[in-house]
């Protein structure tokens, strides 16, 4: 069977993301809850540097991931907070990750909505939140140009001093902002 078909279903019609998604899946299923407490553990466990994540309230579903820029990058010294939303067919699915920190990056958009491939159409039920922090911290220091959501952040990337410079008053006036409104 394929890693990425959901054993739940048993039809050969079931087989895609689509299907699935739109069929009635219990909202307190207890695989999903299960994989994502073990995975909350050995992110507890394992304190990778630099990525952290932690469900929001008692909701096991959504999470907000911490992740700090990558060392000797534009983005070193920098944290950002993201949320992950988990489908009830998750590993099946793919999660729903955005920054909620602006985020100015070849690869995010406005919104916080990231462009990167394992969150699409390379998702792989292997794939856990680990590797998804993971992921997007290396996006940071390593961006796909061919693919931006952000023109801006893309044309800027080849300058560096110019990008970071656009990228820290982007930064602060958010943290700015958001100290302003606490």
């Amino acid at each position: 069977m394929a890693q990425n078909i959901n054993p739940f279903y048993s039809s050969p019609s079931a087989n895609s993301k689509a299907t699935e998604e739109k069929q009635n899946i219990p909202k307190d299923n207890h695989a999903v809850s299960k994989r994502l407490q073990k995975e909350l553990m050995g992110l507890m466990m394992n304190m990778e540097k630099g990525v952290s994540a932690f469900p929001d309230g008692e909701n096991l579903f959504k999470w907000i991931g911490t992740i700090n820029g990558p060392k000797d990058t534009v983005y070193s010294d920098l944290t950002y907070k993201l949320t992950l939303e988990f489908p009830h067919s998750y590993p099946y699915s793919a999660p729903v990750v955005r920054f909620i920190t602006p985020c100015f990056h070849p690869n995010v958009d406005h919104l916080g909505n990231i462009c990167l491939d394992i969150l699409k159409d390379k998702w792989s039920a292997l794939y856990d939140v680990r590797t998804i922090l993971l992921s997007i911290q290396s996006l940071l220091g390593e961006p796909n140009n061919d693919s931006p959501l952000n023109v801006q952040a893309a044309e800027l990337w080849s300058d560096q001093t110019k990008f970071k410079k656009h990228l820290m008053e982007e930064y602060h006036k958010e943290a700015e902002r958001s100290s302003r409104d606490s």
